[in-house]
């Protein structure tokens, strides 16, 4: 009852305050408008009262009348009060705005942001132009409605606009310059606009500001750095001996007493390295930027929020700069402010993202994590209301999942149990789509198994939610599903596989492999890849319903233009014919099979490629094809031969790749086996290559971590080699690139 009361109270104010409005005596009108200010400073609530009454239109109506009214050759009492009642509106307007995205609306829609452009800050009214008063609020009006995304975009192409652009850069007062600044910040996204910028002498003026208030100088460093983002041309140009004192004075700045100017100077730095890596390589001032934005998370406030953000897109994907971030405790500072509770949702996801970001290339990241005992937090994270937040402990958890030693946990069975599984599972279905990506992210490191452990996401219902989501129309979801599936089948033994493939079909599988997007076609292929590989039993699932898998395979491979595609076919390919007879001739049809207009077959193609993957993949499906223990060897070489790929094969022998070569070699031998009758003596081995997923981020293969991931397969499958078939297996630990 009290609450009825006070919001009746509230709404006789608010119309008595808009009739006020309406009067005709300008006295009574600004006097209204001081108190319609007063009330809605900092208070959501009333804002949002008001701008239900219609407070907006009115006021904007006030503003376009008291413009209009203006006697630029009088200054007397009365301009004084028009004047007056432009400020007032002006701030009313600019408070609407302030913080609230339906006041931003409502001010747009009302066509007052021209309004307070024109009515304070254009050149034909002379008068308006010395006031001062008017100049400040109008600034100050724009600049709270240039924060807002919704904001319209600013016109640089436009030769008028970017002069009155330049005439705000250059004014004396701050609100002025600075809403020039805001103006930049918010509306140059391309590349071409900061072509310009920079042309115009936008930047110089800018660099001036530094040396100004408060206000110029972050406004200022905000709009340096929108210019710079990703434009490693326009940072050449101005990070050169001319402008060497500039960069200078913004390290500098890195060390000011306002915590929101060291992250703004700290931003600045971050994105002329990220856009030219050869700029700001000393280590001091590296080590410098890791350790102000650590400190900067003891900000209580937005910079505290921000500034693990900061951090984040200082370290992602450089080893160099994780190292370092390492060195100075950067996990456990990170850690510690994890373990304080009640977390603002964002300053919570920014930390978790930083977290991610350092465990995502080295090894004693990820290990530090595991030892304090991350991994718990992260896991209760992943129920949190905030989807933000979700989906960053999906990513954290992702990338400490690459962990050796989560590996080993992981087939022991300490890690794959419940208490991560079930989350996980559950966030399948989530809400949000980036939060079904990110866990679909997560789940393709923990699936990946040699063990039986799979068992425990299977019994949960993992794979027909899988399924499910390789059916979305979201191509990302499709893929992160697709890769998913495709690391859980890996090695997986024939109970599993099964399972899988009962709930997948073949027809799914087959126009998944069909699919619009090239990349989801690679990860389908990856799957069937894996799929087919290991015993014959396994080969039999490409030829489910009439063999259809098969088709679509050799289908994409006479149509696709993109390497991935055709080497994941290659390989598919390249694992059936280790199969029977029959297996072995349905590859061959399928390599021999030219596609419409060309005059040669896929394979010649192939092994002609620039991509030496693709060439070695290639001569994989040659050598499986003429195994000198089959008894169809013989017939198969010779039609090989007539089609011209014997002898390509030959012209490969001095190959630039050596496994490629290593590979023609082998082939070379085993031709020569048929016309030397020494098939006995000569006989390779079938061999099957499968694909594992990503293990979280892209990463180099050759690379010590992923050798020593490598190695720990390697010794999992010779504990099992018992259980295994005993042909002979050559791993290939294929990284696709991260969707994430």
């Amino acid at each position: 009852m009290p609450t009825t009361t006070a919001s009746a109270v509230c709404t006789t104010v608010g119309n008595n305050i808009l009739l006020r409005l309406t009067s005709g005596e300008r006295d009574v009108k600004l006097k209204a408008l001081r108190e319609l200010k007063n009330q809605i400073i900092g208070n959501r609530t009333k804002k949002l009262s008001f701008l239900k009454l219609g407070a907006v239109p009115a006021v904007a109506g006030i503003l376009s009348d008291a413009v209009s009214a203006v006697d630029v050759a009088d200054n007397d009492e009365n301009d004084r009060i028009v004047k007056d009642i432009i400020v007032q509106s002006a701030a009313v307007l600019g408070s609407f705005a302030c913080g609230f995205e339906a006041g931003v609306r409502a001010v747009l829609d009302a066509g007052a942001d021209i309004l307070i452009q024109r009515g304070c800050l254009v050149e034909e009214m002379p008068l308006l132009k010395s006031y001062m008063e008017v100049v400040d609020a109008g600034a100050r009006s724009l600049k709270m409605i240039y924060q807002s995304k919704m904001a319209p975009k600013y016109d640089f192409l436009q030769e008028e606009n970017m002069e009155f652009l330049l005439s705000l850069l250059n004014n004396e007062s701050e609100n002025v310059s600075g809403l020039g600044a805001s103006i930049i910040s918010h509306s140059c996204k391309t590349s071409l606009e900061q072509k310009l910028l920079f042309d115009a002498g936008v930047l110089k003026r800018l660099t001036s500001l530094l040396g100004g208030s408060l206000i110029q100088r972050d406004a200022s460093l905000e709009s340096i750095a929108t210019i710079f983002k990703n434009n490693p041309e326009v940072v050449s140009q101005f990070v050169g001996p001319d402008t060497g004192r500039t960069l200078s004075c913004i390290i500098e700045i890195v060390k000011d007493r306002f915590a929101r100017t060291r992250l703004l100077a700290s931003l600045c730095l971050i994105v002329i390295r990220n856009a030219s890596p050869c700029y700001l390589q000393d280590v001091g001032i590296k080590t410098k930027l890791i350790n102000n934005l650590l400190e900067l998370l003891d900000d209580p406030g937005r910079v505290g929020d921000e500034a693990s953000f900061a951090f984040s897109s200082l370290i992602a994907e450089k080893e160099d700069m994780q190292k370092l971030a390492f060195e100075v405790n950067g996990v456990d500072k990170l850690y510690n402010h994890l373990q304080k509770g009640s977390l603002h949702p964002r300053r919570f996801e920014g930390i978790l993202l930083a977290l991610a970001d350092m465990c995502s290339k080295l090894e004693c990241c990820r290990s530090r994590c595991l030892s304090l005992q991350v991994l718990k937090l992260v896991v209760d994270a992943l129920a949190h209301d905030s989807s933000d937040v979700r989906s960053a402990a999906c990513m954290c958890l992702r990338s400490v999942s690459r962990s050796i030693k989560f590996i080993q946990n992981l087939s022991a069975g300490s890690f794959m149990n419940e208490t991560i599984v079930i989350p996980l599972v559950r966030l399948l279905d989530d809400t949000s789509t980036a939060v079904q990506v990110a866990a679909l992210g997560a789940i393709s490191n923990i699936v990946v198994d040699f063990t039986t452990r799979r068992s425990t996401f299977i019994r949960l219902g993992g794979v027909k939610l899988l399924v499910q989501l390789s059916k979305s129309m979201d191509s990302t979801i499709r893929l992160n599903a697709l890769r998913a599936l495709r690391n859980l089948i890996f090695l997986a033994e024939d109970k599993c596989k099964e399972e899988i493939f009962m709930e997948l079909t073949a027809s799914l599988l087959a126009s998944l492999i069909c699919d619009p997007e090239p990349s989801v076609q690679e990860q389908a292929l990856a799957l069937v890849r894996n799929l087919v590989d290991g015993r014959i039993n396994s080969v039999e699932y490409i030829f489910a319903e009439d063999g259809i898998i098969l088709d679509a395979v050799g289908r994409q491979l006479r149509i696709a233009s993109k390497a991935e595609i055709e080497i994941q076919g290659m390989y598919v390919l390249g694992n059936v014919a280790t199969g029977k007879e029959s297996h072995k001739e349905a590859v061959m049809d399928q390599l021999l099979l030219r596609a419409e207009n060309k005059a040669q077959s896929c394979i010649i193609k192939f092994l002609q490629s620039n991509d030496s993957r693709l060439r070695t993949a290639a001569v994989w499906a040659v050598l499986n094809l003429t195994c000198s223990s089959s008894p169809g060897s013989s017939g198969r070489l010779v039609k090989l031969h007539d089609a011209g790929i014997v002898s390509h094969v030959k012209n490969m022998v001095n190959d630039p790749c050596l496994d490629v070569k290593l590979r023609v070699k082998t082939a070379l031998e085993q031709f020569n086996s048929f016309d030397d009758s020494l098939a006995s003596t000569s006989c390779l081995q079938f061999l099957t290559v499968r694909a594992v997923g990503e293990l979280s981020h892209v990463v180099d293969p050759s690379s010590k971590e992923e050798e020593s991931i490598a190695n720990y397969f390697r010794f999992s499958m010779k504990k099992n080699k018992k259980k295994k078939s005993t042909r002979t297996v050559k791993f290939c630990f294929d990284v696709p690139a991260d969707s994430l």
